[in-house]
């Protein structure tokens, strides 16, 4: 099988350096793939060569878009191009969630993620589980931003537990807030790349973005705002029940949480599993979950959760 290529920058964007985006789709696709001239051959099982034929016509597409192709989104494409389900990744990318300070776009990788978009853009309540590296809290962040600039919301108010602190935060030095700025350091710097520090520390200042650990959300009514309970695997079912009835009138709310990595004590059960049981069939609820195959942050992150995901099954059966 041939395919042209019009010129050598799309040589150098397609087959990546040192030809490692084509090392990850013969990887793939058990096939051969090399360039003569202009020309791009494969070889292999026909069925082989032709998926891997299909992947490239719309890599080039995409690259022609602007687009950037990785391994990661090679490997992604060749997923959907078995499921015949190839023509989705551009409708993936078209759509736009949020544009950071610098003007770049931050966009759905996966179809999990493009769910997970469009679930907290529909209902009032969502709640996102996977594994690490899938962007649930990023992309929380982002549709978080867009909704404050859009006036669909006054306020951001993000929120996780600081379970490994637990009643020891008397024994950290430093007032409450040194205490547990350790514990949402990951929040901070995720606003840090959508909004900048400037915008970041005016809000702050304004009291129209709020961050605080779990504890402190006890009692309070959260009205016209755009609310992120972030890590909540670490919940308890008592906290998790105490944060879901603090939504107020016009507000809405993410729960995110990896079931995998749950840093409660022994024997304790996770409030983010029971709410996910409990709360499936109320209306106006989302519950999506994402797997390996949505993870965008590194390849190896995603072979990593692979990799942890098959030990703790044969683990399982072995018990």
């Amino acid at each position: 099988m041939l395919l042209s290529l019009e010129n050598m920058d799309s040589y150098l964007s397609l087959f990546g350096m040192n030809d490692r985006n084509m090392a990850a789709l013969e990887q793939e696709l058990n096939v051969t793939v090399s360039l003569r001239g202009q020309e791009i051959q494969f070889q292999g099982a026909q069925e082989d060569t032709a998926l891997a034929g299909q992947v490239i016509e719309k890599l080039i597409a995409m690259l022609k878009k602007g687009e950037i192709v990785d391994a990661s989104r090679i490997r992604y494409a060749v997923a959907l191009a078995r499921e015949g389900r190839l023509e989705e990744i551009e409708e993936i990318l078209s759509d736009v969630v949020a544009i950071t300070h610098r003007g770049r776009r931050i966009q759905c990788k996966t179809l999990g993620q493009r769910e997970y978009v469009s679930a907290v853009r529909d209902g009032e309540l969502t709640i996102c589980v996977g594994p690490a590296g899938t962007g649930k809290t990023y992309l929380a962040m982002a549709l978080a931003v867009v909704a404050l600039k859009n006036k669909e919301v006054d306020r951001i108010v993000l929120t996780r537990p600081a379970v490994e602190a637990g009643e020891r935060l008397g024994f950290l030095p430093g007032d409450m807030t040194q205490k547990v700025d350790p514990y949402l350091r990951p929040l901070y710097d995720a606003l840090y790349e959508i909004m900048g520090v400037e915008s970041y520390q005016r809000l702050m200042e304004r009291g129209t973005l709020e961050v605080a650990p779990l504890a402190f959300m006890r009692g309070r009514t959260l009205g016209d705002a755009f609310i992120i309970l972030d890590e909540a695997q670490n919940t308890t079912p008592e906290q998790m029940k105490m944060f879901l009835t603090r939504l107020g009138a016009s507000s809405r709310c993410i729960v995110t949480g990896d079931i995998s990595q749950i840093d409660l004590p022994k024997g304790r059960k996770s409030g983010l599993t029971e709410a996910m049981e409990v709360l499936k069939d109320v209306a106006g609820i989302h519950i999506v979950e994402l797997t390996a195959r949505d993870v965008v942050r590194h390849e190896l992150v995603q072979k990593i959760v692979r990799a942890y995901e098959m030990y703790e099954a044969k683990e399982g059966e072995n018990t």
